[in-house]
């Protein structure tokens, strides 16, 4: 690996690259904090994607991407006289040394249970920080992550269930609800209990370690490959899926979980 100057220098080099496209070029010379963020938000899913699947290579690319916006956003405030690179990382090193009293302070945390309560408790106490225990929670965060935030935060509080196994008894009242809604017919009161399921299905994986943003994805990633190698294997044989019966769909199915069976992956 490369020393600490290597990397510094590296990292001089990327911001005199920046300066001058910035100056030069016609695309980077015309953007602003509007424009570039919606392909922010685009590169973070691509690193997110190569991270899913422990992709070396276009883990390191993706991040340099994504480096590339940080810079450009600081380069833009730099330019309206605002803050530059060395306050980002300013800030940044002195929220860490600050959250972190444990390593350079006098706190003790020996578990990182006890380090995620003392962090939601030193974000309370910081001068431009959280007002409120669920407000460091972003608006605009996908509705699955924020849910699994949301009680996350909570439980650095001590709001949560005393024994884990406990959730599952919430986990089937909401299934209850859900159905009775259901055999009801009245949508916009199904639509509320099935907001409850999956809440408290995300708040079982929290209390078992599981990430369900990930598990969900894999699950994503394993239909679209079994569905891929139905449609191939129909197109193969000279037909569509359109013309074929559910019984037949699902021999093949069975044929894709069963070519999985080398991969790891669940049956």
């Amino acid at each position: 690996m490369h020393t600490r100057q290597e990397q510094m220098e590296a990292f001089g080099r990327f911001l005199d690259i920046l300066d001058e496209l910035r100056v030069k070029c016609p695309w980077d010379r015309k953007q602003t904090n509007e424009s570039l963020r919606p392909n922010t938000i685009e590169e973070v899913y691509e690193l997110c994607d190569a991270l899913m699947k422990d992709d070396e290579r276009n883990i390191c690319k993706e991040l340099g991407d994504v480096l590339l916006h940080i810079a450009f956003y600081a380069k833009i405030a730099d330019e309206k006289g605002q803050f530059d690179i060395k306050d980002v990382c300013d800030k940044l090193s002195d929220k860490l040394i600050f959250r972190h009293p444990h390593v350079f302070g006098e706190v003790k945390a020996d578990t990182a249970e006890k380090v995620s309560e003392n962090w939601e408790q030193i974000k309370l106490r910081e001068k431009d920080g959280n007002k409120s225990v669920l407000s460091g929670v972003p608006d605009a965060l996908p509705s699955l992550i924020k849910a699994y935030r949301i009680q996350d935060k909570a439980r650095n509080v001590g709001f949560d269930w005393e024994q884990r196994e406990q959730v599952w008894t919430k986990v089937k009242e909401e299934i209850g609800e859900f159905e009775a809604e259901v055999a009801g017919m009245d949508k916009e009161r199904a639509e509320a209990e099935f907001g409850d399921v999956l809440f408290s299905l995300i708040n079982a994986a929290r209390l078992y370690k599981i990430n369900p943003d990930n598990a969900l994805e894999r699950t994503n990633q394993k239909f679209i490959c079994r569905f891929n190698y139905l449609e191939d294997h129909t197109l193969k044989a000279g037909r569509k899926l359109t013309d074929m019966t559910l019984a037949e769909m699902d021999a093949i199915w069975e044929e894709a979980k069963r070519s999985e069976a080398g991969t790891g992956e669940e049956k």
